[in-house]
């Protein structure tokens, strides 16, 4: 199962940067459209899965077929959204995905009850198809081109947010790669995801067998964490543009993000000292209330520092942060088999071992984050850099 969950976070990892050029050449309107086109297929076609590769094969290019939706949104972030309200934005924008999945755990199993799991992936892949028709008609790279927007709001719009940076130069990819600031927000970005993944993956089953608890509460208390993130995302969105608002352009990225990551430290330790379901999924929700709130300051870096190459900037450090996510789906079985002294075990067994040196491991990964922080700055925009 790890492989099955991994196969996806690989084929989201791997065409992140690709996509995000995309984004930045052809506009989001064209390529958000065309990408939740092609993940909705490849939804609709798991239901369609005859045996255990043809399964991963539809999980990596479903992956793949996601990868572009951030870079995307960050793009068009850098074209719509002055820059004092991007912390906020921002911070409600990745909120959606944390609701989403929060709230898909007890509606799936209301629905693959009701309809068969097959017919499920088949439903969730005509919702994206209507979304992305909706997108086409809705939506225009630039607000100067929609006549749904006043004439006073375009005005706003242009006059504050972040100007482009004035160069003939062009975003190569040796510009990105001899960047510390790119290095540096790719490793907290892995170190982040390398935390929120295993929400998405294995905490339902964690849970489950660790405290041996059925299947509903099970789902429920998993969904808890989700919603954390959610409100962290939020929270952080306000604090970026509170402090940029006091004229800390610096300090409204890195002191929100170091908070996020000192939360997931003490969350992470804390789960593991609960006796009770209930208490770990208070201590794990703090954790990835944390985790979340790096995500605005993440990926308002990337607008500051990429311009209007924010697509491609944003997709090389999800990229980063998606071989994280992917290390996870398999680290997590792998390290509690092996902590257990024995060869993998089946499910039944496996979360009755040792888990903790995962947990150690996502708490470390969360202190070099923090590191991180302290040596970026959003001031250096990596063309200006290359120059």
């Amino acid at each position: 199962m790890g492989w099955v969950f991994s196969a996806f976070a690989l084929g989201y990892a791997l065409a992140q940067a690709p996509s995000g050029y995309l984004a930045d050449r052809f506009g989001p309107r064209l390529i958000l459209t065309s990408i939740v086109s092609i993940w909705s297929l490849f939804t609709a076609l798991t239901g369609a899965a005859f045996n255990y590769i043809s399964l991963l094969v539809y999980r990596f290019l479903f992956g793949v077929g996601e990868a572009g939706a951030f870079p995307s949104m960050a793009r068009a972030t850098f074209s719509w959204i002055p820059l004092k309200e991007r912390g906020l934005v921002t911070g409600i924008n990745f909120s959606g995905s944390r609701l989403g999945a929060a709230f898909a755990l007890p509606l799936m199993a209301w629905l693959i009850t009701a309809t068969g799991w097959r017919a499920t992936f088949f439903i969730l892949g005509g919702i994206g198809v209507i979304w992305a028709v909706a997108w086409w008609f809705l939506f225009k790279d630039e607000p100067e081109n929609h006549p749904g927007v006043s004439e006073e709001e375009k005005a706003y719009i242009l006059e504050n947010r972040q100007k482009a940076v004035k160069t003939e130069n062009k975003l190569k990819a040796s510009i990105v790669l001899k960047s510390p600031n790119m290095w540096y927000t790719m490793v907290q970005y892995f170190c982040s995801n390398f935390t929120f993944f295993f929400c998405l993956s294995w905490l339902f089953p964690y849970v489950k067998e660790t405290y041996n608890i059925g299947t509903m509460e099970a789902g429920w208390l998993a969904a808890l964490p989700l919603i954390g993130g959610a409100l962290g995302n939020w929270f952080s969105g306000y604090l970026i543009d509170f402090i940029y608002g006091k004229g800390h352009w610096v300090l409204s990225r890195r002191l929100t993000a170091i908070i996020g990551f000192a939360l997931a430290v003490i969350g992470l330790i804390g789960s593991l000292q609960m006796e009770t379901a209930y208490g770990a999924i208070i201590m794990l929700t703090i954790a990835i209330f944390g985790a979340d709130m790096t995500l605005s300051p993440s990926w308002s870096f990337c607008v500051d520092i990429g311009n209007k190459n924010a697509g491609v900037v944003s997709g090389t450090m999800n990229m980063a942060g998606n071989v994280g996510s992917f290390v996870t789906t398999l680290a997590f079985p792998y390290l509690t088999a092996w902590f257990a002294g024995s060869a993998l075990v089946g499910e039944d067994q496996l979360f009755a071992t040792k888990t903790e040196p995962f947990f150690y491991i996502a708490a470390l990964l969360n202190a070099l984050a923090i590191i991180m922080w302290l040596l970026m700055t959003p001031k250096k925009p990596l063309l200006k850099e290359s120059v």
